[in-house]
């Protein structure tokens, strides 16, 4: 597998203040990556030092190709109609698909004559995904692309996320602090917390590599590598990786995606990094 993004010990400080530190990652070509963490965890900063925006303090950031960002606020120009945006993106873009672009807005029943700032939210963060995929990128990052949208609209992004993955070998990097709207569209796990890097890697791998464990009080966790753990008068869970301890006390089953990332959130000293190997600059 060729690496779309490929980071190497990645640091950025503002004067004083780490917002990154020591972060190595790669995100294979092809894949929906999604980049999940608390605020202030570094998510923006990462974004931003990827597509050029911020310079690195420390370490190094690759990518293959060209890459497009949509921000957290969906920067449009609120006066320009939807027709003048394209024109705008094509007068600043080296490789531009307006035709692509206006035939997607139609299709999505946006009209080309309406302002941008009649639009809304929905129909704004699609005009800027709309934009950022007319330039014809290998690498689409969007900040939070998902922000402050109703349920409806928040499916329809991401139903324009994957059509475009499927159509083409495009990279996407997105984050959200919403885990459920992850699930059915990204195949590959960032975790961020604290500036630095958790988990990375094929989220089915990640998934067969865990265990969500229940029982009481007092059952063995031996040789067991414990991701993080809750713990009542008579019962423990615990999200492990690898095999359980054989104490027979145990109930064992695969977790899901919140809670594998939920867990790795609530012990910052925990990582999985299994997928970096294999993966080729």
């Amino acid at each position: 597998m060729s690496a779309a993004l490929e980071v190497t010990g990645l640091g950025v400080r503002y004067r004083r203040t780490w917002a990154l530190r020591d972060c190595s990652l790669s995100v294979p070509a092809g894949r929906v990556a999604a980049l999940v963490g608390p605020n202030g965890a570094g998510k923006t900063t990462l974004m931003h030092t990827a597509v050029g925006l911020l310079r690195a303090t420390e370490g190094s950031v690759r990518v293959a190709g060209e890459a497009a960002f949509v921000a957290q606020d969906k920067p449009l120009y609120d006066d320009f109609t939807v027709a003048e945006m394209l024109t705008f993106g094509l007068r600043t873009n080296r490789r531009w698909d307006g035709e692509a672009a206006a035939a997607r807005l139609a299709g999505l029943g946006i009209p080309l004559k309406r302002k941008v700032g009649g639009l809304s939210g929905g129909q704004q963060a699609q005009v800027a995904v709309t934009l950022a995929l007319a330039s014809r990128p290998d690498l689409l990052v969007l900040d939070e692309p998902l922000a402050n949208l109703d349920p409806l609209a928040r499916h329809d992004v991401m139903r324009t996320i994957m059509a475009e993955t499927a159509g083409r070998e495009l990279t996407v990097l997105l984050s959200s602090h919403v885990v459920s709207d992850l699930e059915e569209t990204c195949d590959w796990l960032i975790v961020l917390n604290g500036g630095r890097m958790q988990v990375s890697g094929d989220i089915e791998e990640l998934l067969d590599d865990h265990l969500v464990l229940t029982g009481p009080v007092g059952a063995s966790e031996a040789g067991m590598r414990v991701v993080s753990a809750g713990r009542t008068d008579r019962q423990v869970g615990l999200l492990v990786r690898g095999a359980p301890s054989p104490d027979p006390r145990w109930q064992a089953r695969r977790p899901g995606l919140e809670e594998l990332v939920m867990g790795y959130l609530r012990n910052p000293e925990s990582t999985a990094m299994p997928a970096l190997t294999g993966v080729r600059p």
